[in-house]
Parts: C-alpha cells; structure tokens; sequence
C-alpha cells in the first residue's frame, strides 16, 4: 500500500488507520518535509518512508514499484492568491504524475482523497450527491478548479484500465496543524474570530474520512465517486461550538456578504503588514457564505455497518487537544 501526501493532515491520519489495522504502508515524502507532530511516533515508525514528489515521475514509479493499491491524497488547500499557480500546478500535474505511473508499474486500484468542492457549490442551495455534475459557478474556488481537474485525470486513469474510487470529503475537522488548511478553523475560533456568517457547509471527521479510504481499498467498488460528510451545519453553529469548547468568546458580528467583503479586506490588510496569513480571504468569505449541503448516503448504503461521529464529539475531542498542544 503507498500512500502520497503522508506528511499532510488527510493523509497522516490514512496511514495511522492503516497501520493500526496491521497494512504494510510505504508513504512518499518530500526530503524536506517533516514527518506529521500529531500522528503517534510510534505508528510512524512503522511506515517505511519513500523520498519522492508527485511532481517527480522517476520517484513516484520507483515508490510504486511491487504496489497494488495507491491512495493518493497529497494536495494543496488554500484560498490565498499567492499559492494559487503552484496550488494548480501540485494537484493538477501532480495528479496526472500519480496515475501516468500506476498505468505504468501495473497498479491495480487507486484512492483518490478529492473534495466536495470538485463536484461544485450550487446557486440554488440544493443538497448535491454522487450524481451531482459540475457547473461553473461564481461559488467555485480556485481550489475547487484545481480539484475537479484532478478528478479528470483520475477518470481517464480508470478508463485506461486502473480500478478505483474517488472519495469528495466535505470540510475536514480534528486534531493537525492548525496553521495549514481547514485546521485553521479551530485557530480562528480559538483567537476569537469576531465574524460568522450564515452560511451552511459539510464537514467530517479526519478519522472518519480515514475509515472510509480505508474501508474502500478493501473494496471491489471502481469507478464510483463518494461523498463523506459527516453532517451539515451552519457555520455559525460550528464557531459558536468551537469557541464553547476552548471556552472562548463565540463570533459576535454577522459578516454578511458586503460585510464579509469588508472583512476579507480588512485581513488582507492586517496581513500585509504582520507577514502571517489572513485569517480570512475572498474565496473563504465566498464559501463561507454559501448554503451547500451534501448528502451521506451513499457510502452508508453500501457499508452499513459504517459510522460517522457525531460532529459535536469531533470538535470536541479536537478542542482538547489544540488547547494543550496547539501553536
């Protein structure tokens, strides 16, 4: 089993499932990346560590070599300008990279970690699933460009003969580095971000997200797509847990569209002068406006005896370890 984007959040969690369930786990790793704080040491030392990049094809065929199963999460979120090209370029090309090189080494089956954003935000606020098709909306971010594009490359892989399935995680929520990604929620919440919005997203568990990759290398399921969301929720609600958790004040301003554009700005500016990213951009501010839930399903139709957590217990648990070991 290799797993790409190891040293990531997703994908650190991956191989933690994977290790516990007794997987043999190769994992590609940048030389100059470090190897996930949050993830026990003891898991880690398990994996046996391949210096690569997806960007790299000569490294990702000799990590592939005597492979069967890829599951490949390594990716870069981010709603900020300055790391759109290379954000493209890293799951784009990246992507492509990991399925010219199963096609090549004889993979049999690949799991590829997408997002919710790849099928896209709907205008009319309906609640999308698997048959959903993608429409170019103002609501689609550059991230959720990149990913769809991604998700081409994997489907021409599987036409070309590889068995697979693409998971569409929601927002995902736990225990990582709060400075990165959608864990910066948590820091938002902790420093008393005072704006919310009355937006409404999905969001899942990192560990549930884990289970399901997991659970579908093991399956015969190919060329399916699944969402995994644990629940909806306002994003308000999610703030106002958060903030209850870390027994912090909750978000007391409604960043209303023309607020939020208010807001965004005001962040770029602080941003500007302290050198650390914004708190909140304009394609956060787009998402977080947003009324898009996402339907579950279909992954617990076809394994019933999978179980979400409850969000409330997500953010809890998370929330107790960001307030003893976060930044």
């Amino acid at each position: 089993m290799l797993v790409t984007g190891g040293t990531g959040f997703v994908g650190a969690y991956i191989i933690s499932e994977l290790v516990q369930q007794g997987f043999a786990v190769k994992a590609l790793k940048r030389s100059t990346a470090k190897l996930p704080r949050f993830i026990d040491p003891d898991i880690l030392q398990k994996v046996e560590w391949v210096d690569g990049d997806i960007l790299d094809i000569m490294s990702l065929e000799g990590a592939m070599q005597e492979t069967d199963i890829i599951i490949h999460s390594a990716a870069i979120v981010s709603f900020h300008k300055k790391e759109r090209s290379k954000m493209y370029h890293v799951n784009i090309e990246g992507t492509k990279n990991v399925v010219n090189a199963a096609l090549e080494q004889g993979v049999k089956r690949i799991v590829y970690i997408s997002s919710v954003a790849a099928i896209g935000r709907k205008l009319s606020g309906n609640t999308v699933n698997e048959k959903a098709q993608w429409e170019d909306s103002r609501l689609n971010t550059h991230y959720a460009i990149s990913k769809f594009k991604a998700e081409l490359e994997v489907w021409r892989g599987m036409a070309e003969g590889l068995e697979g399935v693409i998971l569409n995680p929601a927002t995902v929520l736990g225990f990582g580095d709060w400075n990165q990604g959608s864990s910066g929620l948590f820091k938002n919440a902790y420093k008393e971000f005072k704006w919310y919005t009355n937006g409404v997203n999905g969001f899942v568990d990192v560990e549930d997200l884990a289970r399901a990759a997991v659970l579908l290398t093991q399956s015969d399921i190919t060329e399916e797509r699944f969402i995994i969301c644990n629940d909806n929720w306002p994003f308000r609600r999610l703030f106002d847990t958060m903030a209850d958790h870390f027994n912090k004040k909750r978000p007391s301003k409604e960043a209303t569209p023309f607020l939020s554009e208010l807001a965004w700005r005001l962040e770029k500016f602080k941003s500007f002068f302290s050198g650390k990213k914004p708190l909140l951009t304009r394609e956060s501010a787009k998402v977080a406006n947003s009324h898009t839930r996402f339907d579950n399903s279909k992954l617990l139709k076809a394994f019933p005896a999978f179980k979400y957590t409850p969000l409330e217990q997500t953010i809890a648990r998370a929330c107790a370890r960001y307030s003893v070991e976060g930044d």
